[in-house]
């Protein structure tokens, strides 16, 4: 009954990402646009039947419910339970036995690394190379991720502003950086900042002050150094400014590569423009760039998704532009300029003040996408292990932003149907030519969270690499 299946694989889901609220979580929300949303979304579009059962009366000849979550959760040990350590140390030996046959594949390149660890007790259960910096690529957004959440907590909101001018009959619009903001009257990835509620508020100010026309400028100060990634122009990631709508994205997309705009802070100041006119305030001019005067009271504010969505956001989708954002944001917070070289130096400093072993690594993006990043396997498993502390609340969405094998975001394909680790699994993905990379946490048999990370490099076959790799984790899902 495949229907039974699926839905026992969405259970199971909510098991491997949530898991840890049995013995981790203490305060982690329901954030509206982040990944929780994601699933429900998607499980509730899948049938109206199985899951837990309710009570009602049964549809003739549809599938039984599936369990019930917390069935599950039980199993999930939290540290010094007793047995625990006692698993753990006969578990190690299983899983290297699983692991060290499978990393030997030559699909993997020429250099690969691995590391293995026990969430709750911080046991390491298998290594190799762990300690070797290499190129994440996108496996570097979970850095990212706990840096920002590290520097500014999960509630933070990214503010766009509109100021009055350096003159009468003049406003600017100020970017703060939201990688959220958007031109569309119905936001595409969920709640966040609306230059259209900005144009309204603004238009309402204005006229109430005997304003309908004015002269717009626009300041994306915020953000120092070059606007392009050292990649250059790539559908991949825009560039990055302090003022950008829809990720400078020239489709109705959210996700995924395709064409960017040149200037995205130009054509949001355009599109604000075109709002405004909508409401009944002329723009007298085309808009410039401008700096806001300092200490001026803004007229209308718009705010981003809180960080801990935006970090939900760009992990499942593996999202450039939000990654770039939130390491800027990093800088900004820790006295750095916001820049490639202020981000390098922020990041670094943030993930070593939370107790994370940085020797020999690198930051030089948020997104992975320039193979200068350098990182190690048991740098990463050692932040999902600090995401996972109950000591450390405001890093939970880097655990819950993560990808679920066969069902959501850059894993919505891989180990999938009837792969041991599908639902099972989350983690992310990281891909550049000849580097492939993957990261996260698996709930094992005897009921254990596990972090873990495997770094290949010179993959001969993205294809053939990635599969490998699922292999690796779906034996870290399976062994016991």
């Amino acid at each position: 009954m495949p229907l039974v299946k699926t839905w026992q694989l969405i259970a199971v889901s909510a098991v491997a990402g949530l898991a840890l609220s049995a013995v981790t979580v203490a305060a982690a929300g329901p954030w509206d646009s982040g990944q929780r949303k994601a699933e429900r979304d998607e499980a509730a579009s899948w049938g109206r039947t199985g899951g837990v059962d309710h009570g009602e009366a049964g549809v003739p000849g549809a599938p039984r419910a599936a369990p019930s979550a917390p069935g599950v959760l039980a199993g999930v040990r939290p540290p010094g339970a007793g047995s625990g350590e006692q698993a753990g140390a006969g578990n190690s030996g299983s899983i290297g036995a699983a692991l060290r046959p499978l990393l030997a594949d030559s699909a993997l390149g020429t250099v690969r690394a691995a590391s293995v660890i026990d969430t709750a007790t911080g046991q390491v259960l298998y290594e190799s190379g762990a300690r070797e910096a290499m190129t994440p690529a996108s496996t570097i957004k979970i850095a990212t991720a706990a840096a920002a959440l590290a520097a500014l907590g999960p509630d933070h909101r990214i503010p766009t502003t509109v100021t009055p001018g350096p003159g009468p009959g003049r406003i600017v619009l100020v970017g703060g950086g939201d990688p959220s903001l958007t031109a569309k009257k119905k936001a595409p990835a969920g709640s966040g900042g609306s230059l259209v509620a900005l144009a309204a508020d603004t238009a309402q100010a204005l006229k109430a002050a005997g304003t309908d026309s004015v002269v717009l400028g626009y300041d994306d100060t915020l953000y120092t150094g070059p606007a392009r990634h050292p990649i250059g122009a790539n559908d991949n990631i825009a560039p990055v400014t302090a003022l950008t709508a829809d990720e400078g994205r020239t489709d109705e997309s959210f996700s995924g590569p395709v064409r960017r705009g040149d200037d995205p802070s130009k054509d949001t100041a355009r599109a604000f423009a075109a709002l405004l006119a909508e409401r009944g305030v002329k723009v007298s001019a085309e808009p410039a760039k401008a700096k806001a005067p300092a200490g001026a009271a803004p007229l209308a504010v718009t705010l981003s998704t809180p960080l801990s969505g935006l970090v939900e956001r760009m992990l499942t989708h593996s999202d450039n532009d939000i990654a770039e954002a939130l390491a800027r944001q990093t800088a900004l917070a820790s006295g750095q300029p916001a820049s490639f070289e202020g981000v390098e130096k922020a990041v670094g400093a943030k993930l070593a003040s939370l107790g994370i072993d940085t020797a020999g690594s690198r930051f030089a993006d948020g997104s992975g996408l320039n193979r200068a990043d350098k990182v190690s396997a048991g740098l990463l498993t050692a932040l999902l292990v600090k995401a996972a502390d109950p000591q450390r609340p405001e890093l939970r969405p880097v655990l819950t932003g993560l990808p679920v094998a066969g069902f959501t975001g850059t894993l919505r394909t891989r180990n999938s149907g009837t792969s041991p680790a599908a639902g099972l699994l989350r983690a992310k993905t990281g891909t550049l030519t000849g580097v492939n990379s993957l990261a996260g946490t698996v709930v094992d048999p005897s009921g254990r969270l596990l972090a873990f990370a495997f770094l290949t490099a010179n993959a001969p076959d993205p294809g053939a690499a990635e599969k490998s790799l699922d292999k690796l984790a779906a034996a870290v899902a399976t062994a016991s």
